[in-house]
């Protein structure tokens, strides 16, 4: 039996509709990108083979630079209003409006409370380039203290990282982490990058 030839015809397809799904893909990954904010704490941090992937919402930081600087933030603005209203309370500081308004916009901060109002008159600029002293963690003026349990106090569902500078002298790393022991808080997640 002989075979059947069918014959050839011409398919066109209309790439129209395919061009516009890759660019309203491509505008909704633009708009939805929410970018790294320049980080406070410069911290060069170690790594290890670990695979835990840290928490993305309720995270308090406590960041340690190279020289031993103690920084600590909080990602939810709520929590830092209201850790800045307990601290004014404790120690008897006032703060005004504009100065909680700055307050709520800073990702870390690395002050003694004394000092805050004078970094909060400065400009996000002027901020970003100073270098400051770190939240003091000594016995004397344990301050770290204080903000983490009222960090703690405000949102009890919030986790704990430790962002240490991996040339940073371990014993102000392991002041930090007894001063989360005293308040019998034992788990917290310590920050490193993946080893290859």
């Amino acid at each position: 039996m002989p075979k059947l030839k069918i014959p050839r015809q011409n398919i066109s397809l209309d790439m129209t509709a395919m061009c516009d799904m890759a660019f309203l893909l491509l505008t909704f990954f633009m708009l939805s990108t929410k970018f790294k904010p320049n980080e406070t704490a410069v911290v060069d941090i170690p790594s290890s083979v670990s695979e835990v992937k840290m928490p993305e919402s309720d995270l308090f930081t406590v960041s340690v630079e190279k020289n031993g600087t103690v920084y600590f933030g909080v990602d939810e603005p709520a929590t830092r209003l209201a850790m800045l209203q307990g601290m004014s309370d404790k120690y008897q500081i006032k703060f005004s409006a504009e100065e909680q308004q700055q307050f709520a916009q800073i990702e870390a901060f690395g002050t003694p409370l004394a000092s805050l109002k004078s970094i909060l008159a400065l400009s996000a600029e002027q901020r970003s380039n100073l270098q400051m002293p770190g939240v003091p963690v000594d016995s004397s003026a344990n301050e770290l203290k204080d903000w983490i349990s009222l960090a703690i106090a405000n949102n009890p569902s919030g986790k704990i990282a430790i962002k240490g500078d991996k040339d940073t002298d371990y014993k102000v790393v392991e002041r930090v982490i007894a001063i989360l022991q005293e308040q019998n808080i034992n788990k917290f997640n310590l920050v490193t990058t993946l080893e290859m």
